[in-house]
C-alpha cells in the first residue's frame, strides 16, 4: 500500500510539476510576446517621428534653397545697379575733364596771341629803343665835348688843374663830415651814458629798496652780568686757581674790577670769547666752580658753539637759497656770525650781499645762482685768516676750489676786491653788491668825532683849489659839492677839478665806500630896473 501511495503520490507531484512548467511557459511567452509588441510600437513611433523630422528638414532646405535664389538674385540687381552707377559717375567726370581741358586749350590759345601781341610790341620797343640809343650815344659825345670845353675854361679862369680842384673839394667834404661824426659821436657817447647812468641808478636803488638787513655791531669784550657780588669771590677761587685755569683752558682774559654784579671777558677771537662765555653763564648757573668742572662745561660750551655754528651756516645757505653746498663750506659759512669787520657782522654782509646781487643780476639777466653763491662766499676767507696768509679774497677762493665749487664762482669771489681780474659779468655784479652792502648808511658805524671830522677834511681839501667860492659835504660825507667863480672857472677847467679834488680826496683821506665830487659852475645875470 505504501509502495503505491508513493508513487501515486510522486506521480501526482510530477503531474503538478509538468502542469506549473507549462503554466509558467505560457506566461513567459506571454510577457515576451508583450514586451516585443510594445518594442515594436515604440520602433515604430520612433520611425514615425524620424520620418516626419526629414520631411521637415526637406521643407526647410527647400525654403533655404529658395532664399539663398532670393538672394542671390537681389545681389546680382545691387551690384548691377552700383556698376550702372560707377559707369555714369565716371562718364560725367570724362564730360568734366573734356571740358576742363577745352577749357585750358582755349586760354593757351588766348595765351598765344597775346604773347604774339607782346612780341610785337617788344620788337617795336626794341626798334626804338635802338633809335633812342643812337641819339643817345650822339648827345653824350656832344655832352663830354662841352664838358671837356667847360674844364678847360674853368682851369683857365681858376687857375687850377681839375686834379687839384677834386682834392680840394674832397678836403674841405672830408673835413666837414669829420667834424660832424665827430658831434654825433659825442651826442651818442653823452646819450649812452646819461642813459646807462639812469638804468644802473634805478637798478641799484630799486635793488637797495627790496633788500633790509639789520646789522648787529659787536666789539671784543663781552660783559657777563653776575645775580650777585659773591660769585666773583668763587669766580676766583682761592689764590686766584680758578680764573688761571679758566683763562688757561679758554684762551680768554677775564677781566674782575669795581663794577658791580659784572665781569668782563677780553680776547680779539670771536669764537673763543663766545665758548668762554657760555662757560662762565652755566658755572654761575650750577654753582660749582672749580677746575674739573671748568673743563667739563668748557667742553660742553665748545659742542654748543659748534653746534650753533653748523646750525647758522645752513640757515644763511638755505636763507639765500642755495642746493649742493660742501659740509666744510657751511661749517666755515657759519663761523662767520662771530666775524664783524668795520662794526658790520660778516655773516649778515655776506647774506645782504648775495640779495642785492641775486636782485640785480635778475635785473641785468645774469645767472642768478651763479651769483648769489659767489655772493654768500665772497667773505669766507676771512674765517680762515688765522691758518692762512693771504688776502682773505684769494685764500676764500683757494678755499672753495678746494671743495669743489665751480671756476665762475672762485673768480668772483677771489676778484672781489680786484686781488684778480674778474673773469664774468657774475664777478663785477658781486664786486657792486659788496660796495653797496659797505657803503650803504649805517652799515659801518664810527664815532661822532670821527664822522665830524672826516666831513671837515673833506670841505677843507675843496676849499684848498683855486676859484672854489663854497664847498658842501652832503649824504653822509658820500658827495662833495664845489661852486665855482664862473669868471675865473670855465667848463673845462671844471671837469679838470672834479678830477683834481677826487684824486686829492683819494690819496689823502680814508672813507669807506665811495666820494662823488660834482663840480658846479653858474652864470647869473642881475640887471635892476629903475
Amino acid at each position: 500500500m505504501d509502495i503505491i501511495y508513493w508513487v501515486i503520490t510522486t506521480v501526482l507531484a510530477l503531474v503538478a510539476a509538468g502542469a506549473g512548467y507549462f503554466l509558467a511557459t505560457r506566461r513567459m511567452q506571454h510577457i515576451i510576446t508583450a514586451q516585443n509588441n510594445a518594442a515594436t510600437a515604440d520602433a515604430q513611433r520612433a520611425l514615425d517621428e524620424a520620418r516626419r523630422e526629414t520631411e521637415r528638414l526637406v521643407q526647410q532646405r527647400a525654403q533655404l534653397e529658395r532664399e539663398c535664389e532670393t538672394l542671390r538674385r537681389e545681389a546680382s540687381l545691387q551690384a548691377r545697379e552700383e556698376a550702372h552707377k560707377i559707369l555714369e559717375l565716371a562718364e560725367q567726370e570724362a564730360r568734366e575733364k573734356r571740358a576742363e581741358i577745352l577749357k585750358l586749350e582755349q586760354r593757351l590759345l588766348q595765351r598765344e596771341e597775346l604773347l604774339e601781341h607782346r612780341f610785337e610790341l617788344l620788337e617795336q620797343k626794341e626798334h626804338t629803343l635802338m633809335e633812342r640809343e643812337a641819339l643817345l650815344t650822339k648827345k653824350q659825345g656832344e655832352l663830354r665835348e662841352l664838358m671837356h670845353q667847360r674844364r678847360f675854361e674853368l682851369e683857365r679862369i681858376s687857375g687850377m688843374s681839375a686834379d687839384q680842384a677834386r682834392e680840394l673839394l674832397l678836403k674841405e667834404m672830408r673835413d666837414e663830415l669829420e667834424h660832424e661824426a665827430a658831434i654825433l659821436a659825442r651826442q651818442i657817447e653823452e646819450d649812452a651814458k646819461r642813459d646807462a647812468e639812469r638804468r644802473a641808478r634805478e637798478v641799484i636803488l630799486d635793488t637797495v629798496q627790496r633788500c633790509v638787513v639789520e646789522h648787529v655791531a659787536q666789539n671784543t669784550i663781552t660783559v657777563i652780568h653776575l645775580p650777585s657780588e659773591d660769585i666773583k669771590g668763587r669766580i676766583i677761587g682761592r689764590e686766584g686757581r680758578n680764573i688761571r685755569h679758566f683763562e688757561h683752558i679758554t684762551g680768554v682774559d677775564v677781566i674782575i674790577d669795581d663794577t658791580p654784579e659784572a665781569v668782563v671777558l677780553s680776547s680779539f677771537e670771536p669764537i673763543r670769547r663766545e665758548i668762554a662765555r657760555i662757560t662762565l653763564l652755566n658755572l654761575i648757573h650750577d654753582g660749582r666752580i672749580h677746575p674739573t668742572r671748568i673743563e667739563e662745561e668748557y667742553e660742553r660750551a665748545k659742542g654748543e658753539v659748534e653746534r650753533r655754528i653748523w646750525q647758522t651756516g645752513e640757515e644763511a645757505v638755505l636763507q639765500v637759497g642755495l642746493t649742493g653746498v660742501h659740509p666744510e663750506i657751511v661749517r666755515t659759512l657759519g663761523k662767520l656770525r662771530y666775524r664783524t669787520s668795520y662794526a658790520q657782522n660778516v655773516l649778515d654782509h655776506s647774506i645782504e650781499v648775495a640779495t642785492l646781487a641775486g636782485l640785480i643780476a635778475a635785473e641785468l639777466k645774469l645767472d642768478t645762482r651763479i651769483v648769489k653763491r659767489a655772493a654768500l662766499f665772497h667773505d669766507i676767507g676771512k674765517a680762515l685768516e688765522n691758518t692762512t696768509e693771504g688776502p682773505h679774497a684769494i685764500v676764500g677762493m683757494e678755499f672753495l676750489r678746494r671743495f669743489g665749487e665751480s671756476e665762475m664762482v672762485c673768480n668772483a669771489v677771489g676778484a672781489h676786491h680786484h686781488d684778480i681780474m674778474p673773469a664774468s659779468l657774475e664777478a663785477h655784479v658781486v664786486i657792486i653788491a659788496d660796495s653797496i652792502s659797505a657803503a650803504r648808511p649805517g652799515a659801518r658805524r664810527e664815532s661822532l668825532q670821527q664822522y665830524l671830522r672826516r666831513l671837515q677834511e673833506l670841505e677843507r681839501i675843496a676849499m684848498s683849489f683855486d676859484g672854489v667860492e663854497k664847498v658842501y659835504a652832503i649824504q653822509a660825507g658820500r658827495e662833495v659839492r664845489v661852486l665855482v667863480k664862473p669868471n675865473e672857472v670855465d667848463d673845462l677847467r671844471a671837469h679838470q677839478l672834479a678830477r683834481e679834488i677826487a684824486h686829492k680826496i683819494q690819496s689823502e683821506l680814508e672813507y669807506p665806500g665811495q666820494v662823488k665830487v660834482t663840480v658846479i659852475r653858474e652864470v647869473r645875470a642881475h640887471h635892476v630896473a629903475h
